[in-house]
């Protein structure tokens, strides 16, 4: 049993981390893409699919959760486990994601939560500290 323990406590221990705030315009979604990749090459890790994810959490914090004069912060996280956590914090706490279906008619809009949920192997929503919330992605690369 302390096997097991001793494995799960490895798991969550923090190899990297980085965090940044960047402005909650087109110009900073890019910019958290930007970065994130040149993050994950430096730390040897794949870039795909976690640029795309970057991209899609940093979109959706610009268009959705964007207040006037806030900044929205990407996190990035890699475990001894294999675990990349990315986490996306908008100053938008009363404006949460939802999952749905897909569009039943073709839209340019609509599948950003669709593409997160089919390349995370988890994701969710955090709230707090008010007024933010962070959307949080996980993928398992140890697999």
């Amino acid at each position: 049993m302390s096997d097991v323990n001793q494995k799960t406590a490895a798991s969550r221990t923090l190899l990297h981390q980085f965090s940044v705030p960047l402005s909650a315009t087109r110009r900073g979604a890019r910019l958290a893409r930007l970065l994130a990749a040149e993050q994950l090459h430096s730390w040897e890790l794949p870039l795909d699919p976690a640029r795309l994810i970057v991209a899609e959490l940093a979109a959706n914090a610009v268009v959705h959760g964007r207040v006037p004069g806030r900044s929205f912060r990407l996190g990035l996280t890699f475990t001894a486990g294999g675990v990349l956590r990315i986490e996306v914090t908008d100053a938008r706490g009363e404006s949460l994601p939802t999952r749905r279906n897909a569009p039943s008619e073709p839209t340019e809009s609509g599948y950003g939560l669709l593409l997160i949920e089919e390349l995370t192997d988890r994701w969710g929503v955090r709230s707090g500290p008010a007024p933010c919330k962070t959307v949080w992605a996980e993928l398992d690369l140890a697999r």
